[in-house]
Parts: C-alpha cells; sequence; structure tokens
C-alpha cells in the first residue's frame, strides 16, 4: 500500500504562507505584525521576537515615530539567518509630505531608519495633506491652534510615488483611509495603480462596501485596529470593546479560542490582511494561533452582525469639512 508522509504545518510555516496577491504579482502575508502606539524602546523586542517566532510582514510608518527602532529589530532578524526578501516590510508617507518635492526625501528618511534599501509597500498615510513648515512640524499649526492644510491634489503626490517604483525604492505603492470615491481619483489617473488601501476594519466596522469597490480595482484591504483599537489615545470611556464582547466570547469558546483569535480569523477569511499590534512576546505569538481553526458559515453571520460602523480612529484635530477629509460619506 502507498502510504504518503502528511507533515502537519506549524502554525509558524501557516503565518508565513498564507499571503493576499498583489496587483504587482507579489505576495503580502495576511499576518502582519502593527507597530503603532508601540514605544521606541519596546518595538524593537517585538519585531525582532515576532519575526523569530514566524511572522513576515511588519506594518511601520514614518509618523509612528519608532522607525529606527523598527529598523533595529529587522536587522536583529537578518543577522540571525531570515533574509531580506522573506520579510515583506510596508511604511507610510506622512501628511506633511504629500507635495512633489518632498516624497523622495520622505521615503529615504524612512529607508535610512529601516535600514533597508527598499520597502515592499510604501503607503500615503492620509489622503488629507498638511503644509511642510520650516520646524517640519507633523501637525503644522495656525495661530488659532487648527492644522494648516496643503491640499495637494492626489496626482501630485501620486506622479511621485509612482517614481519610487520605478527607480526600485519601493516594489508596490499605496493608500491608507482613503474612501471610495478617492480611491476612485487615484485609479482615474495612476499609471501604477495601488496594490493596497489599508484602512481601519474591526468587527463594528467591517467595511464591506469599501471591501467591494477595491475589489473590483484590484486594490487589497489592510485592516489596522483589527481589534477595535483599545489603545487608541482618545478612547473614551464606554466605547464598546470588541475583546470582552459576550457574543464573540460565544463563537471563541466552540475552539478554545479568545475573543481576539475569532476577530482576527474573521478577517483572514474574507481575505483581509491583518496587522493587530502587540509589544509582549507571549501576545503576539498568541495573535498568530489563528490558523488552525475556521469559522462557519454560520459563526461569520454572527459576526457580520456586529457591524454599526463604529469608527474609533479619527484624529480629534482633523478638520471635517476639508474637501480631502475621508470619512464624510458612508464608504
Amino acid at each position: 500500500e502507498l502510504r504518503i508522509a502528511i507533515r502537519p504545518f506549524s502554525v509558524e510555516t501557516m503565518a508565513a504562507t498564507m499571503s493576499a496577491t498583489l496587483n504587482t504579482g507579489a505576495k503580502m502575508p495576511l499576518l502582519g505584525l502593527g507597530t503603532w502606539q508601540s514605544k521606541p524602546g519596546e518595538v524593537q523586542t517585538a519585531v525582532e521576537h515576532a519575526l523569530k517566532v514566524g511572522y513576515r510582514h511588519v506594518d511601520a510608518a514614518f509618523i509612528y515615530l519608532n522607525e529606527t527602532e523598527v529598523g533595529d529589530g529587522l536587522q536583529a532578524a537578518f543577522a540571525s539567518g531570515i533574509k531580506r526578501e522573506e520579510v515583506f516590510v510596508t511604511s507610510k508617507l506622512w501628511n506633511t509630505r504629500h507635495s512633489a518635492e518632498a516624497v523622495k526625501p520622505a521615503l529615504m528618511e524612512s529607508l535610512q531608519a529601516l535600514k533597508l534599501e527598499y520597502l515592499d509597500l510604501y503607503l500615503i498615510h492620509w489622503p488629507v495633506s498638511f503644509v511642510l513648515n520650516a520646524e517640519k512640524a507633523h501637525m503644522p499649526q495656525n495661530e488659532d491652534g487648527s492644522v494648516q492644510y496643503a491640499n495637494i491634489p492626489f496626482e501630485e503626490t501620486w506622479r511621485e510615488m509612482e517614481k519610487l517604483v520605478d527607480e526600485g525604492l519601493v516594489k508596490a505603492i499605496g493608500i491608507s483611509n482613503f474612501n471610495s470615491k478617492q480611491v476612485d481619483e487615484v485609479m482615474s489617473f495612476a499609471r501604477i495603480p495601488p496594490a493596497v488601501n489599508q484602512v481601519e476594519c474591526h468587527p463594528y466596522l467591517q467595511q464591506e462596501e469599501l471591501l467591494q469597490h477595491c475589489r473590483k480595482h484590484n486594490i487589497v484591504l489592510t485592516a489596522y485596529s483589527p481589534l477595535g483599537g483599545p489603545e487608541r489615545p482618545w478612547a473614551k470611556e464606554g466605547e464598546p470593546t470588541l475583546l470582552d464582547d459576550p457574543k464573540i466570547k460565544a463563537v471563541a469558546d466552540k475552539f478554545g479560542k479568545s475573543n481576539a483569535h475569532v476577530c482576527i480569523r474573521f478577517q483572514i477569511q474574507r481575505g483581509i490582511v491583518v496587522i493587530p499590534k502587540s509589544v509582549t512576546p507571549s501576545r503576539i505569538e498568541d495573535n498568530m494561533k489563528v490558523f488552525d481553526f475556521e469559522l462557519s458559515e454560520d459563526d461569520m453571520n454572527v459576526m457580520r452582525a456586529f457591524h454599526n460602523g463604529f469608527r474609533g480612529c479619527i484624529p480629534p484635530s482633523f478638520d471635517k469639512t476639508n474637501p480631502f477629509y475621508p470619512f464624510n460619506i458612508p464608504f
């Protein structure tokens, strides 16, 4: 008789191999390590540990003000034998750097901090743009304390993003926090179309319409704050929390899993890239344990019923009347 030895997939192998395929043909691991709200002193160890236990995707940004330490973590992982080409690294262009002459220098700063020769993905962090003043303030202000907007058209910024791909400095380019109309606008003039739109997405804010809209354009959706962003600096008391919700716990208990596992798995089954943030080694490992169970259609329907449009990540300083503000239309 013929016997075939089937080696069981380890969680680590699954974390590294389950991926979304970008419009460039590149594979983007469905699970990544988020680094927003990760303190500089902790994030180096977090990145190093994540890569050691099997993550192959790290999400960074200039404005998280910790890219140097993220870079130190990456370098430590590479020194241990992990190859650069095995790790998918994303960073983001901050709002003060949308003007044509500011885009490439901004990328070079991030590459220098991360100690990399190229990025796998570079995103425009927000559709809104700020003035780049002499002090290079991240949130430049008018005398009345309001943010100084630059209102730079997307096309000016996108043309420079495309040049970064031409020069081999980034493998793919994309957007973040863009609504459906803004996606369409970029698509209308893009020579190199966006590969990804990274947005807040969790069971309370499922982004189903935006997901389908992006799919029509062959744009992959990445979910930030997939656990509802409990650590966002402006969280208010009494706002819903997914991690304590009894209905999600009922689903989780069936599999011997946690609410966090179910929230992450929910997105993975929708084909959405997920980047939960943690600096705790045990939590980083625990967040990977989403490849050894599958939510049934009934479970998925339980999760779908949570959608209520709750958006946790609206920076309070953003002017909702600005023409580039993304959250004034349904999606």
